[in-house]
């Protein structure tokens, strides 16, 4: 993989934060030319940040025309949601199948660190980024620990859409807690050795935002009827 150039690499953080701060929108058009402008950056390593923007899922690049911010669709959310299923599903029997060592205490220590933080962010001012971000922490403790390169590059591009899911499913009314709860159950059976208890939850966790969709949906069409 081309290692990244420093301009190349200063403009992939400057357009990627404004994107998680809010200052580019999603549904508008924005040009290359003008955005290479404003950063200060020629137009080479700027088609290269957006070439890399796009590849891990935070833009859609239109041809000849710009890029648009990457919006969440049901089928991105379903689509992503199942290879996180078949990665941390993988992740968790491997785990607790896997003898009791030392890297594996030092895990389950991290897993109890991001819980603890998570817990915490909720007396937070930034409640929600907060916590998004210690709950992403901890599935990413657990893709990390096989030491996959392939898994962690997945993980990696699937990050935006997992921040979008997480926005959506997050602001539904005890959806915070119930996150909390979830991780709390699955550390626990993880620690208990109970692989299938763990894979149950950990799938049951990571369905639960298609499910609050669906039902969304479908309460939606009740009421246009």
């Amino acid at each position: 993989m081309k290692e990244k150039s420093f301009l190349q690499t200063q403009a992939y953080d400057s357009i990627k934060n404004s994107i998680l701060s809010g200052g580019l929108e999603p549904g508008r058009l924005y040009s290359e030319t003008k955005l290479s402008a404003q950063i200060g950056i020629s137009r080479t390593p700027m088609r290269e940040a957006l070439q890399c923007l796009s590849q891990d899922g935070y833009i859609t690049i239109i041809p000849s025309k710009g890029f648009m911010i990457r919006q969440l669709n049901e089928k991105d959310m379903k689509d992503s949601i199942e290879i996180r299923c078949a990665i941390e599903g993988f992740c968790t029997n491997q785990i607790a199948s896997q003898a009791h060592t030392e890297k594996k205490q030092q895990l389950y220590h991290s897993l109890e660190q991001s819980l603890l933080s998570m817990e915490s962010s909720l007396n937070k001012e930034d409640k929600l980024e907060s916590f998004i971000h210690y709950d992403h922490q901890f599935h990413l403790l657990l893709v990390n620990y096989m030491e996959n390169d392939e898994f962690n590059q997945i993980f990696q591009r699937l990050l935006y859409l997992i921040r979008l899911t997480s926005q959506d499913a997050l602001a539904v009314k005890g959806r915070i807690q119930g996150t909390v709860d979830e991780h709390r159950q699955y550390l626990d059976a993880l620690k208990a050795g109970d692989g299938p208890k763990a894979y149950q939850i950990m799938i049951h966790h990571l369905m639960m935002p298609l499910k609050i969709h669906e039902k969304e949906t479908h309460s939606a069409e009740d009421v246009r009827i």
